[in-house]
């Protein structure tokens, strides 16, 4: 009784694996191989403190590198003031003096002057360890810009560094001579580190 059972098992078997062979899938065809990626570049022809408002929220330490990368700034001497006042605003002080060494040398204190006028609201803000190394920028290129002085000095005094804070705020009073609320504060200062 089990005997007819088990040869209609074997048959059935031998009828699949036949139907099996027969209709064996074909292997997908391979796709061509994608074109390499390659990163966007638009290249930007408005004026340069368009490009800037466009690209100052990536100003940062995580995404000022790769957008400027993407979407480098205007070739002018304001365009290149812009990109290196970014990438101080991002932290990257080596790169922004990269961008202005670039720039011929009569050119450069101009492009110190576009960072100066975007780290002003900071230092004002009080925003001192911020505010400190983008004055200390300024400076490397326009060492007689009274404000940049007055600003890294205050920044250096409030961060802890007084011969740094007494260098800068000194040469600032040299420089700067209204009897207001900025010399008071210099001398006031002074008068502390002494």
């Amino acid at each position: 009784m089990h005997r007819p059972l088990i040869l209609a098992g074997i048959g059935y078997l031998v009828v699949c694996a036949v139907v099996a062979i027969r209709h064996e899938p074909k292997p997908l065809p391979t796709p061509p191989p994608a074109p390499p990626l390659t990163p966007a570049v638009a290249s930007f022809d408005g004026p340069a403190a368009e490009w800037f408002a466009a690209i100052k929220p990536f100003c940062n330490a995580v995404e000022v590198e790769v957008m400027q990368g993407r979407h480098p700034a205007p070739p002018s001497v304001e365009g290149q003031g812009y990109s290196a006042a970014c990438f101080a605003l991002g932290g990257r002080i080596a790169h922004a003096e990269t961008v202005i060494d670039h720039l011929l040398p009569e050119d450069r204190a101009r492009a110190a002057g576009v960072v100066f006028n975007v780290g002003h609201p900071i230092a004002d803000a009080g925003d001192d360890a911020s505010a400190g190394p983008i004055m200390e920028l300024v400076l490397d290129y326009w060492p007689d810009h009274y404000m940049a002085l007055y600003h890294a000095g205050m920044s250096e005094y409030a961060l802890g560094k007084p011969a740094l804070a007494r260098q800068h705020l000194t040469s600032f009073l040299q420089y700067y001579h209204e009897d207001d609320g900025w010399t008071h504060n210099a001398r006031d200062v002074l008068a502390r580190l002494q």
